[in-house]
This record gives structure tokens, C-alpha cells and sequence, in this order.
């Protein structure tokens, strides 16, 4: 699938970002059969094109989460999404999930982009104060991304994940706008 950059959400030099809609339920039910990625994300249910669909009929109707393709900007191929979720206007907090979907997409820098589109957004434009996220202890490739982009580890849960007959931790991490705003705004 591929869709035309006439509505990016936010933009970046190689990917933007753009809402998920119920027209392109589609295309998000391809995403969610990909066996790496279904172990990455810890994945274990499976849907039904009805069941997206309505999944996303929800979102757009969701203030608490924002659902959003990332789209590579030189073929307008959609190539993973990434969501803010359980917004919490009177904490000023959030989680954010990220995934690719494709073998040939991952290592090249676009979830990185990605992701620090997002964290603009939720700390500037959101004013949040703190995103956090979880990540499962065997993908390590993630846990180094996130530490490299600046979030910090908080904690381990012990044994959260059980997957294909074993037990995974799953790790905390978060960033505060306040280390946010130092690894990524010019100082005056």
C-alpha cells in the first residue's frame, strides 16, 4: 500500500507521520500478522478484519491515544506506526508504542525518526511531562534504540510475558520533558 503524503501529521526529514484511518483498516490487519514483529510487540491474539476496523472507529474517537502511520517520505509506503496512549492530561503523562513492519525498514533510522517526531509533539505541543514504555527484555535491538534516543530505565517486571513457552521480563523505561528538551532543543 501506498499512500499520498496530502495529510501529514508531522514530518521529518525522511518519514512523516499521519493519522491511522478506518479507511485503511485494510492495510493496518496486513501489519499484524508478521511473525517478527508479533514476537517483538509480544502479539499473542489474533483479529479479525472486523475487529480492526472497529478498533479503529474507536481510536478516531479516543482523545486518551493518538494512532499514526509512519510513512517513508521518498515512496510514501506506509512502514510502521507508532501510538501515544492512556494520555493523561492531569498527570501530564503517556505511554508510546512503536513498530516496524518490515525487515527492509528496520535499522535504517525511521523508527528513531519516528519516535523523536512523536516525543516532539508529546512534550511540546501535548505538554506532557513524562512518556514511558515497556519493552520485552529479548529485544535488544529496541532497548538499545530507546536508550540511545534518551529514555531512561526505571524497573523490571519480572516474568510479564509469557511467549511460546517461555517466560520474558519486561523492562520500563521513560523520558522526562526535562531531558527531553536537553538532549534535543538549542539552547539560546
Amino acid at each position: 500500500m501506498t499512500t499520498k503524503n496530502t495529510y501529514s501529521w508531522l514530518e521529518g526529514d525522511n518519514v512523516y507521520l499521519r493519522p491511522v484511518e478506518v479507511e485503511d483498516s485494510e492495510a493496518y490487519y496486513g501489519t499484524l500478522y508478521d511473525a517478527d514483529v508479533r514476537r517483538l510487540t509480544g502479539t499473542k491474539a489474533a483479529f479479525s478484519k472486523h475487529q480492526v476496523t472497529h478498533h479503529l472507529e474507536a481510536k478516531g474517537l479516543d482523545s486518551s491515544s493518538i494512532l499514526l502511520w509512519i510513512i517513508r517520505k521518498d515512496t510514501n509506503e506506509p512502514i510502521g506506526d507508532i501510538e501515544l496512549q492512556d494520555i493523561n492530561g492531569m498527570n501530564r503523562s503517556a505511554g508510546i508504542r512503536i513498530a516496524i513492519h518490515d525487515h527492509a525498514h528496520q535499522g535504517k533510522g525511521h523508527g528513531s525518526e519516528a519516535l523523536r517526531l512523536m516525543l516532539d509533539y508529546a512534550f511540546g505541543i501535548a505538554n506532557l511531562h513524562r512518556v514511558e514504555l515497556n519493552v520485552f527484555s529479548y529485544n535488544e535491538r529496541a532497548i538499545h534504540v530507546y536508550k540511545k534516543i534518551g529514555f531512561k530505565q526505571e524497573g523490571v517486571q519480572r516474568d510479564a510475558l509469557f511467549y511460546n513457552h517461555r517466560y520474558y521480563d519486561s523492562i520500563l523505561m521513560s523520558m522526562l520533558e526535562d531531558e527531553y528538551r536537553e538532549m534535543y532543543l538549542q539552547q539560546p
